[in-house]
C-alpha cells in the first residue's frame, strides 16, 4: 500500500556514545515548542507572563536570602556537631578511616559494573553510557561536600576529602581489572567493605553507637535500614505467594498489621517494649540499635508489597515454561521470576527508599540527635538564642535530605535505563 500522507520528519540522530532514552525524537526549533506550548493563545500568554514573574521573583527573594541575607555562622560553627555531634572528638580519626574504606569499595565497585557492562555492550546486551555520565551521576554528592567543606572552612578537612576522592578513584581503576568470572563477588565485596566501615567506628575500643548523632546517624540509620530490610521484604513478598498455608498466613498477617500502624508508633514501641519480648537475662539493645530495628520492620512491609506487585507481572507462561525444562521451584524463582520482578518496580523500590532516608529524621522522638535534632539544638545555644535562625538551620537540613534524595534518585534512573525499563 502506497502512502500517501505528509511526509514525516527527519528523525534526530544520537550523537554517538550518547544513550538512547525511549524512542528517536524529532529536532525542535526552541521558538517554535515555546509558541505551541506557552503562547499558543492568549490566556495562556497571560499565564506564562504571570508565572513566569512569580517564579522569577520567588527565586530572586530564595537566592538574595541564601546568598545575601542569611546568617551562616551557626552552621559553620556548628558543622561538627552536625556531623557528628556527642561523638568523641578524639575518635574522629575512625570516621575518617570508615570513609577511606567506603571509597575503597565503592570505587571497586563501580569499576567493576563498568567492565562488566563494558562486556555486556561488546556483546550486544547493553547500551553504551553518555559522556560525562559518572559526573553527572556524583553531581548531587559533589554539590553537598563542596558545602559542607566551604561551611567548615578547614584545609585538613579539604586535604583529606581529596585523599578519600583519589582512593575511591584508584580502586576504581583497580576494580576495571577484575576478570569476568569473578563479577558475581564484586557486591559481596561491596558489602564486607560497607561492613567493615562500621567495625573501624565501633571496633577495638571504637565508639558506641549511642554516643552518634547528627548526620552520621542519619546515614547509619539509613544505609542500614536499606541493607537490611531489602532481603527481608523480599522474603515476605516470596513467602505471602507461598504455597504453604501457615508461611503465607504468617507473612500476610505481618506485612498487614505493620502497614496498618504509623511508624512513630513502632518506633515508641521498639524503644520501651522491645525489651520484654527478648528472654530473661538478655542485655537490652542499645537506643539506635532499637530504632533500627523498627525502620526495618517497617520499611520491609512496604517492600515486600512493591516486591508482591513485581511478582504478579512476571507472566505465568514464564513460570510453567522454566517447569517444563526441569528448573526447581528455587532456580525458577531466582533465575526467572525475581530478576523480572525487580526490575519492573525498581522506581517503587528507590521511592521507598527514599521515603526511609527522610523517616529517619522521627528517630528524635524516641532520643536520638540525628541531623534535624543537631539542628533544632544548636539555635538554643547562648551565641544564638532568640536571634530567629531556625530558617538558617531548617534550610541547611534540607539540603542535605535534598542532595541524598536525588542521588539516590539520579542511581534509579541510571538502572532503568540500564535496564531498559519502559523502552522494551
Amino acid at each position: 500500500m502506497t502512502f500517501t500522507g505528509p511526509r514525516p520528519k527527519e528523525p534526530y540522530q544520537i550523537p554517538p556514545g550518547e544513550e538512547v532514552e525511549g524512542p528517536p525524537v524529532t529536532a525542535r526549533d526552541p521558538r517554535a515548542w515555546a509558541k505551541e506550548n506557552l503562547f499558543s493563545s492568549v490566556l495562556n500568554t497571560i499565564l506564562t507572563v504571570v508565572f513566569g514573574f512569580v517564579l522569577a521573583f520567588l527565586t530572586y527573594r530564595f537566592l538574595r536570602f541564601v546568598f545575601v541575607d542569611a546568617e551562616w555562622e551557626i552552621i559553620q560553627r556548628n558543622i561538627t556537631n552536625l556531623m557528628v555531634f556527642h561523638f568523641p572528638r578524639e575518635e574522629l580519626w575512625r570516621v575518617w578511616a570508615a570513609l577511606f574504606v567506603l571509597a575503597a569499595s565503592a570505587g571497586f565497585g563501580v569499576g567493576a559494573a563498568g567492565t562488566r557492562r563494558a562486556v555486556e555492550i561488546e556483546e550486544g546486551r547493553g547500551v553504551a553510557p553518555g559522556r560525562g555520565m559518572l559526573l553527572r551521576r556524583v553531581a548531587p554528592l559533589v554539590l553537598l561536600v563542596g558545602v559542607l567543606l566551604v561551611a567548615a572552612g578547614s584545609l585538613t578537612a579539604t586535604l583529606l576529602v581529596l585523599g578519600v576522592a583519589a582512593t575511591a578513584i584508584a580502586f576504581r581503576l583497580l576494580g576495571r581489572r577484575v576478570p569476568a568470572r569473578y563479577f558475581r563477588f564484586v557486591a559481596l565485596g561491596v558489602l564486607v567493605g560497607i561492613v567493615a566501615s562500621y567495625l573501624v567506628i565501633t571496633a577495638f575500643g571504637g565508639v558506641p553507637r549511642d554516643d552518634w548523632g547528627g548526620l552520621l546517624l542519619t546515614a547509619f540509620l539509613a544505609v542500614g535500614g536499606i541493607v537490611i530490610s531489602f532481603p527481608i521484604g523480599v522474603g515476605l513478598a516470596l513467602g505471602r505467594r507461598s504455597s504453604f498455608p501457615v508461611i503465607r498466613l504468617v507473612c500476610t498477617l505481618y506485612i498487614e498489621l505493620i502497614r496498618g500502624v504509623p511508624l512513630i508508633t513502632i518506633l515508641f514501641m521498639s524503644a520501651f517494649a522491645l525489651g520484654f519480648f527478648l528472654p530473661p537475662g538478655t542485655e537490652r539493645p542499645s537506643l539506635v540499635t532499637r530504632a533500627l530495628v523498627a525502620l526495618v520492620a517497617f520499611t520491609a512491609a512496604y517492600v515486600a508489597e512493591v516486591v508482591r506487585g513485581g511478582l504478579q507481572s512476571v507472566p505465568r507462561g514464564q513460570i510453567e515454561a522454566a517447569q517444563a525444562l526441569g528448573l526447581s521451584p528455587l532456580k525458577t524463582t531466582r533465575l526467572i521470576v525475581l530478576p523480572q520482578a525487580l526490575r519492573a518496580v525498581i522506581p517503587a523500590l528507590v521511592g521507598q527508599f527514599i521515603s526511609l532516608f527522610k523517616d529517619t529524621s522521627l528517630v528524635f522522638i524516641v532520643g536520638l540527635t540525628e541531623l534535624l535534632a543537631v539542628a533544632q539544638s544548636i539555635t538554643k545555644q547562648p551565641d544564638f538564642l532568640a536571634q530567629g535562625l531556625f530558617v538558617e538551620t531548617l534550610l541547611f537540613v534540607a539540603f542535605v535530605y535534598w542532595a541524598g534524595s536525588y542521588w539516590m534518585s539520579r542511581e534509579s534512573q541510571r538502572l532503568e535505563q540500564r535496564l531498559g525499563v519502559g523502552t522494551r
